[in-house]
């Protein structure tokens, strides 16, 4: 079983900054799957253009990933399952989609900084795979008294 949570304590500075992390990272997946989903047939039509072979399922997967992943990470939900899928996700399309090396000389530099763009978010989703996503979460809200270290009371409690 992979623990929501680390029984390591936390302060509430690094639960605040581990909350604005989400944010943060669930501001570029979220607006990208809703859109995804509004625009299903152009998403898919894109995703085909690259030669990625079953688009429509490509693009069903990419509105999982970006969206519901994507809003998991946000709230705190499930955090390290979600940030390891978002990571993973990441990981494949990068080079499908941003293979700076195969592209025209006037696009390279887009490319290669959104690849390593990608790179960095992928460390950020893995750190949150690896210390969960803090006191200020589902995750958080949800530990038994038993997981709690010990002399400090559980998340919300009085």
């Amino acid at each position: 079983m992979y623990p929501t949570t680390t029984n390591t304590p936390t302060n509430g500075a690094q639960d605040a900054l581990a909350l604005i992390g989400r944010m943060l990272v669930a501001y570029v997946f979220v607006p990208s799957g809703f859109a995804k989903l509004m625009g299903f047939a152009g998403t898919a039509g894109y995703i085909a253009s690259k030669g990625v072979p079953f688009p429509e399922i490509c693009a069903a997967i990419a509105v999982f990933a970006e969206l519901g992943l994507g809003l998991a990470v946000l709230v705190g939900f499930q955090t390290r399952w979600a940030a390891l899928g978002l990571a993973i996700f990441v990981a494949v399309i990068t080079p499908l989609f941003h293979g700076y090396w195969a592209v025209p000389e006037a696009q390279l530099m887009a490319q290669k900084m959104s690849f390593n763009k990608n790179l960095g978010i992928i460390g950020g989703l893995l750190a949150f795979a690896a210390f969960g996503a803090g006191r200020l979460s589902v995750d958080g809200g949800v530990r038994s008294r038993d997981e709690e270290p010990a002399g400090r009371p559980a998340y919300g409690a009085r």
